[in-house]
């Protein structure tokens, strides 16, 4: 395990619709489907994509992709959606600002690269991006990441914790391990971050943005316990 020193203020990022637009991402993917295989093919991989989120507990673009093969076992084609998916340019799919919301905190704190995913694609999303070096190769990526935050806590120690992210749930129940050790930072990006369910499933984060670029306008007052 790397060893970090204990920090003043650890800033913890995620990923997909926080400081990527994943969302465009996958209409990408989507319209891609359509024109190597049809509409059905198209929303036949969606369908599979929901199944094996729903058992996963996360995206799995591949692991679709591989169940796929399975009812499709003699398309060689799809073995250029691999390509696609790897291939992807994700430097092109960084929100406006988030580059620079990453230098602004890194002055404040330490940042970190802290998201959910499987471990082939998403590492390659995050390298791709830029955000890998952007944050000094500081990245962890976990299967639930709100159940590895004592890893967390081990790896990057800290009297204070920011959580940045567009997800409420991940928020809050981050919250209630961290209590007021940790401010939550919740970016309305992206379809989740308006899923009016959600939204009133949890409560709000101590703070909330509309894009991740107005986290460059952010001084360390707006962090609870910065220094």
């Amino acid at each position: 395990m790397k060893h970090v020193a204990d920090s003043g203020t650890v800033f913890l990022f995620d990923v997909d619709n926080t400081l990527l637009d994943n969302d465009a991402v996958q209409a990408d993917l989507s319209a891609y489907l359509v024109r190597e295989f049809g509409r059905a093919s198209r929303d036949r991989y969606w369908v599979l994509f929901e199944e094996l989120r729903a058992e996963l507990g996360y995206a799995d673009y591949l692991g679709t992709l591989q169940r796929y093969r399975l009812e499709n076992i003699d398309e060689q084609q799809l073995l250029r959606v691999s390509s696609f998916l790897i291939d992807y340019p994700f430097w092109e799919r960084l929100y406006p600002g988030a580059l620079a919301a990453l230098a602004h905190c890194a002055g404040l704190g330490e940042t970190v690269i802290l998201s959910d995913g499987d471990v082939v694609f998403q590492p390659r999303k995050v390298q791709r991006s830029g955000l890998w070096a952007a944050v000094g190769e500081r990245v962890l990526i976990y299967l639930h990441k709100e159940q590895m935050l004592a890893a967390v806590e081990r790896r990057y120690p800290a009297r204070h914790y920011v959580m940045v992210d567009d997800k409420l749930r991940i928020l809050a129940v981050t919250k209630r391990a961290w209590g007021p050790r940790l401010t939550t930072v919740f970016v309305r990006q992206g379809h989740y971050a308006h899923d009016e369910r959600a939204l009133a499933a949890f409560a709000p984060a101590d703070l909330t943005i509309e894009c991740i670029d107005d986290l460059t306008r952010c001084d360390p007052g707006c962090f609870k316990g910065t220094t």
